[in-house]
């Protein structure tokens, strides 16, 4: 037997806590992001040769959420006994796998206030002082949103718990070729598209699933009418 290191029982006692508190309630779709692989693969040898440094994903998905809780405020919040807390700021936590195997998730502040390249070296900074760590108590306070990337170590889809007192949780699956019908004026086709899935675990004791479902075809078509030939 091996005892349950402190660090592993704090997370433990978090997510019963959680799962306590909240009714967890998951709604999934899956994405059609090809624009966005196109686009990267077109911009990612030039923006590390220009700025040092990689440029992933995440940080486009992190724009879609971020523009998809502008429009639906009530996934942004959080609850204190019979009141709602809608929040003004957007602090993104990015939920990281240490080396150790335990779980951090520090937190972009005022998310909303980064551009592309912002977010882009915030998330980099972020991902290598967890890795080394060196981060402050400060930088895993004060989320008010949570994303779990389940792509990270290639899995599909996941129903993450919400991390207290946020309401919500976003999931981020592996992005994968597939084939898919495509329409066009002379009909149909079957053509490669790269394809992702989003779910959305949230507090059913105030968001719907109408609401959570809306939030997330918002997201979806924020992702899927991606410019791929955008600059940066």
């Amino acid at each position: 037997t091996t005892p349950l290191p402190p660090t592993r029982k704090l997370i433990a006692d978090h997510m019963i806590m959680s799962k306590q508190t909240s009714a967890h309630v998951t709604n999934l779709l899956e994405v059609d992001v090809t624009d966005i692989v196109l686009w990267r693969n077109r911009i990612k040898d030039e923006y590390q040769k220009r700025e040092g440094e990689k440029i992933t994903y995440l940080p486009v998905f992190l724009e879609a959420t971020i523009q998809a809780l502008k429009e639906f405020p009530m996934i942004n919040a959080s609850v204190d006994g019979d009141k709602i807390i809608i929040k003004k700021n957007i602090n993104l936590g990015i939920a990281v796998a240490l080396p150790s195997g335990n779980l951090i998730v520090p937190v972009i502040k005022k998310a909303d206030s980064l551009n592309l390249i912002g977010l882009t070296k915030a998330l980099n900074t972020m991902a290598a002082n967890a890795r080394n760590n060196k981060l402050s108590p400060d930088d895993i306070q004060g989320g008010t949103f949570t994303i779990s990337n389940f792509g990270t170590f290639r899995n599909v889809m996941g129903t993450p718990i919400i991390n207290q007192p946020q309401v919500a949780i976003l999931a981020i699956g592996t992005v994968e070729k597939k084939p898919a019908v495509i329409e066009t004026s002379t009909g149909d086709v079957i053509g490669i598209r790269h394809k992702m899935f989003l779910s959305l675990t949230y507090d059913h004791r105030i968001i719907d699933g109408a609401y959570g479902g809306a939030f997330l075809r918002k997201m979806a078509a924020i992702m899927e009418s991606f410019d791929a030939k955008r600059t940066i």
